[in-house]
């Protein structure tokens, strides 16, 4: 399909059009946030104690801090223990008074938590003690929803089209995202998290093919990376509405509903074009091109759309086609790894907002606005110096980031909570520029595929980053080290990667080709009839690259 990048000069590689889509794919991004990072406010650590109301049955009549006194032992620090208590006896009032309780238990009628608190999923839940572990775990559901998300709906996107299933995504969004405010179990609220996560992940990685399918070459990373800016601008809206309303249920709910205003996307959303003809559907292709033409005020030459021919061969391209060709074999293994790399610094910032000591609504804040700049300035540099330069570079500093929180001693909040910001926005830059360079590296006919499955990989490690949180209990800096590390470690592999700044996307994945110029010069060290195939093909590669700097710049 080589005339498709003729088209989109022809009509407008970044017009009206282009525009309009954009902004319809940052809308369900900009509430995708809300799903992703408000259980951290819903649980915040408040005081709590044993229910010791046991006593009550024999001193009806005695204080609050009369109670607690003769029911709840104190720590080393003078307070009262929050996870144990004394064992209730069939003692009299007089007795328990005169000889003190010894024995003691963990809590076996729940928690007291303070009354003015507002209902919050720690005190609703009871996510305290032995039981807190419960929300890390219900975080790596989440991201175990994002994982199943990714795989099923990368493939099935390939198969039946980007349009239904962003649509599909955006229904269950919002059906299953409301749902949550009326849960009954913790457990149920949990599940109904891991369905919401498989929705925001489809939603993620279709607006991805979207986006970059429907804009010329050098428009590629500035579609992805503005529609990206819209989840940085969620992220800063979650802390304000978690600063505004302490009450969980009602705070889901104003994060949840407005996606239902997105129904109407069932009348504008187009499908993509490059999609339709890699599919062999031409005629849909031809109606959906000639619309952003005159969006655009545009118009086609009618000889340049009868150029979209079917292909004899109908290509469906699969999960296996990502490991049969040596080339993009190795480019789905490193970019595996790389997401996984983005993923595990990214979240493992992302979830310990609550442990760098400063208010965990300000530092989402700062969280949120820190991801403005690393998205926009994504653009230029991935301009300036490409991806693959970029994709390491910011890999290796978001990994030194957290491996230099390490070393911070804990009296050093501000510090702490510097560097994370700077993490942060390290890892989000890299995030960013993964998005851009995934769909320009797999085919058109597996892009969503490829794309789904760095997905899973980076839902993963999603998964593993609450669970590494909590090795904080053994060394402090046990998180850190792990979350720089592996960042560290990967972005040497990004030198393996070709490079791919304007080169137009590929459609199938064809026949093994030569990554970058040092392979070629490699091969002049073979036969000769050999090297004569090396020459045609350079040959034939300056000449595209012509033509592309050409109808670039006409």
């Amino acid at each position: 399909m080589a005339e498709f990048g003729d088209l989109l000069s022809a009509l407008g590689e970044f017009g009206l059009y282009q525009k309009l889509l954009i902004l319809l794919l940052s809308l369900p991004l900009l509430l995708n946030p809300f799903q992703m990072i408000a259980q951290v406010f819903m649980v915040v650590e408040v005081p709590h104690h044993c229910d010791t109301s046991w006593i009550r049955a024999v001193g009806p009549n005695l204080t609050e801090e009369e109670q607690l006194n003769l029911t709840l032992p104190r720590g080393v620090d003078g307070e009262f223990e929050q996870c144990s208590m004394y064992s209730p006896v069939d003692w009299d009032l007089d007795s328990i008074m005169a000889y003190g309780l010894n024995d003691t238990q963990k809590c076996s009628s729940g928690w007291v938590y303070p009354s003015e608190q507002p209902p919050s999923l720690l005190t609703e839940f009871d996510l305290v003690c032995d039981r807190a572990v419960l929300n890390n775990v219900s975080q790596s559901i989440y991201m175990a929803g994002l994982l199943i998300g990714a795989t099923i709906f990368g493939i099935l996107s390939d198969r039946i089209g980007r349009r239904p299933v962003l649509l599909i995504c955006i229904l269950i969004q919002s059906v299953f995202g409301l749902g949550i405010a009326f849960v009954p179990h913790f457990y149920v609220y949990t599940a109904f998290r891991c369905v919401v996560a498989a929705a925001v992940s489809g939603i993620m990685i279709t607006v991805v093919s979207l986006a970059t399918e429907w804009v010329g070459v050098s428009y590629r990373p500035k579609a992805v990376l503005i529609a990206h800016t819209a989840f940085a601008i969620g992220q800063m809206t979650v802390a304000g509405l978690s600063y505004g309303i302490r009450n969980w249920r009602l705070l889901e709910i104003t994060g949840s509903a407005p996606m239902f205003a997105l129904f109407f996307y069932i009348w504008v959303l187009p499908e993509s074009a490059r999609w339709l003809v890699t599919k062999g559907r031409i005629e849909e292709a031809k109606k959906v091109l000639q619309k952003a033409a005159a969006t655009n005020k545009r118009s086609l030459p009618p000889g340049l759309l009868e150029q979209l021919k079917p292909e004899q061969d109908v290509k469906s391209g699969s999960f296996l086609d990502l490991f049969r060709k040596k080339d993009l074999r190795k480019v789905t293994l490193i970019m595996l790894c790389v997401w996984f790399a983005d993923s595990i610094v990214y979240y493992g910032l992302s979830l310990s907002v609550t442990d760098f000591g400063l208010d965990i609504y300000l530092t989402q804040l700062a969280f949120g606005a820190v991801e403005l700049p690393a998205r926009i300035s994504c653009i230029f540099l991935l301009e300036w110096f490409g991806r693959k330069k970029v994709q390491g570079i910011l890999l290796l500093l978001a990994g030194l980031m957290c491996l230099i929180l390490t070393g911070i001693p804990e009296d050093q909040p501000t510090a702490i909570t510097v560097l994370a910001i700077i993490g942060k926005l390290t890892a989000t830059a890299t995030f960013s520029t993964s998005y851009v360079y995934a769909a320009e590296l797999f085919p058109t006919i597996v892009r969503q595929t490829g794309v789904g499955l760095c997905s899973t990989m980076a839902r993963v490690a999603g998964i593993l980053a609450p669970l590494i949180i909590p090795l904080d209990q053994y060394h402090r800096a046990i998180p850190m080290a792990i979350f720089g590390s592996i960042p560290v470690v990967v972005s040497l592999f990004c030198i393996l990667l070709p490079e791919t700044q304007g080169v137009d996307l590929a459609d199938d994945t064809g026949k093994d080709q030569p990554p970058d110029g040092e392979q070629r010069l490699e091969s002049f060290s073979e036969t000769p009839g050999r090297m004569t195939g090396t020459l045609r093909r350079m040959s034939a590669d300056a000449q595209r690259a012509s033509d592309d700097w050409t109808g670039t710049y006409q």
